[in-house]
């Protein structure tokens, strides 16, 4: 199926664009509603409270919650946990916890950070830290013992 364009022939003057009809005159009482620039009108816009505020009393998890995903997972990403529990917070929101070796990083708020800081110091959690750039982030966990079944 062909779709026909319609093109001025060459030569043609060049039509000017339509004038835009300025704002109606509001009536006594009534508010003129700002004009908004043309470039606003294609940007991507955020949802009130998608971002900033979890998603309810529900959001987030327990000890017991985040140890059991993680051990059910040969490997898991960060974003999964956050996918997971309907952690919905901030892109940079980022907690820090020691480490005998120093301190990492990892991309949760700082409830679940403390919480996995606590399964990484008992030996019951590992990690992967991004390598490039190489930076003390973590961006996938693991379980260092496996959950015996029976």
């Amino acid at each position: 199926m062909r779709l026909a364009i319609p093109v001025p022939p060459r030569g043609a003057e060049p039509r000017p664009a339509a004038p835009i009809a300025p704002p109606a005159d509001p009536g006594p009482g009534q508010e003129v509603p700002p004009v908004m620039p043309m470039a606003a009108l294609h940007l991507p816009t955020a949802i009130a409270g998608a971002v900033d505020e979890p998603a309810g009393p529900s959001a987030g998890c327990t000890p017991a919650q985040l140890r059991r995903f993680i051990k059910s997972r040969a490997y898991l990403p960060v974003h999964e946990i956050r996918r997971r529990f309907g952690i919905g917070t901030a892109d940079d929101d980022v907690t820090g916890f020691a480490i005998e070796n120093g301190r990492v990083f990892v991309g949760l708020p700082q409830r679940e950070g403390r919480i996995l800081g606590e399964l990484v110091r008992a030996g019951e959690v590992g990690y992967e830290l991004q390598l490039d750039p190489e930076a003390p982030i973590i961006v996938g966990v693991y379980p260092m013992r496996p959950v015996t079944r029976q």
